[in-house]
């Protein structure tokens, strides 16, 4: 199997894992949140970290991975970010209507876009922009209800954005900057987004929902459900940081859209929730959208690969025919230095 072949592989199988923890997690939540009244979504999200890092330090122990540290400035920065950044989505869903969080979480896409481009000079295709608004429409028609604005929670709802956008962005640069993988980012990170919402989680939960997560009677079903979520967790989380280093942030939150048509689609299976031929609509609009984009990450990653193998392919050519290079009077050193022409060949042209 090439290497390219391995990539892509691995990939899809990132992808799947991706979609099939979150939308179990999903699913765990709503029975714990809805049925069981554990509203602590925030602190929840705590646990989950310090789960996720208690795991991947067994991991460690066992030799699965190498631990490798580096620059410990951008490791706390990133980490308390990315715990700031969920806080501010569960804020934003508090202080918003459920169909402008939808909105909120709709316009992470375009500003990633819009940042990736200004900052790292990316260049997004036509056909991938077409993709990408076919993909939001459908999802906007599926999920959003009601537009209630205030203040506060729109200036919530752009700082969660914002600083979304960011950690995402800074997930796929710092595991090429420093050449470390998903799992050895996450293990040094946990600790920072874990200590953040614990520390702001509580107080973040009271002020949602006026009760207090240390109050809460913990039935053995309610811890039940605490422990499957935290234990789904860590697979959610090290595929998050294993779909945004292989592929991209817009990629990821795509792949985010994607889980919410099916959270809807399960939840109208499994839980009988309402549903209407506008869900089912947006959702077909949104695969739609999906189906293109990816259809067209596929060409252009083709494209980038012919372009990559062509210079090498011609290299191995000129190497393997001696004639041409007695000819031409020159060989093409590792360093790219051409040596001079023998004296024979003085009068020609030569072409390195």
């Amino acid at each position: 199997m090439s290497e390219s072949q391995r990539f892509q592989l691995g990939t899809v199988g990132a992808l799947s894992l991706s979609v099939v923890s979150s939308v179990s997690i999903v699913i765990c939540n709503k029975a714990l949140i809805s049925s069981l009244g554990f509203t602590f979504a925030t602190t929840l999200t705590s646990w989950h970290l310090l789960v996720t890092f208690c795991s991947l330090h067994v991991a460690l122990w066992m030799k699965l991975f190498e631990h490798k540290p580096f620059d410990p400035r951008a490791v706390m920065g990133f980490g308390i970010l990315n715990g700031i950044s969920i806080g501010l989505l569960n804020l934003s869903l508090g202080f918003n209507s459920v169909g402008f969080y939808q909105m909120t979480k709709l316009a992470i896409i375009p500003c990633t876009v819009l940042l990736e481009t200004l900052f790292f000079m990316k260049k997004f295709s036509r056909s991938i922009q077409f993709s990408l608004i076919i993909l939001l429409f459908g999802v906007g028609i599926a999920t959003v209800t009601d537009l209630q604005l205030n203040a506060l929670g729109s200036f919530l709802s752009l700082l969660a954005v914002i600083t979304t956008c960011v950690a995402q962005i800074m997930t796929n640069a710092i595991q090429k900057k420093f050449k470390v993988s998903s799992t050895q980012l996450l293990y040094q990170s946990c600790p920072y987004q874990a200590i953040t919402l614990f520390i702001v989680g509580p107080f973040l939960d009271g002020l949602l929902t006026n009760r207090n997560v240390f109050a809460f009677k913990y039935t053995p079903q309610v811890l039940f459900f605490i422990v499957l979520s935290c234990l789904i967790s860590v697979s959610v989380n090290f595929s998050t940081f294993l779909v945004i280093g292989k592929t991209s942030p817009v990629t990821y939150q795509v792949l985010g859209h994607l889980k919410t048509c099916l959270v809807l689609a399960f939840g109208y299976v499994l839980l009988h929730d309402p549903f209407s031929w506008r869900n089912i609509l947006g959702i077909l609009v949104a695969v739609v959208g999906m189906v293109l984009y990816s259809y067209c990450c596929s060409l252009e990653s083709q494209q980038k690969a012919n372009e990559a193998s062509a210079p090498l392919s011609q290299a191995k050519e000129s190497e393997s025919d001696p004639l041409l290079n007695v000819e031409n009077g020159a060989t093409i050193l590792g360093d790219g230095v051409v040596p001079k022409a023998p004296t024979w060949n003085s009068n020609k042209d030569l072409h390195a």
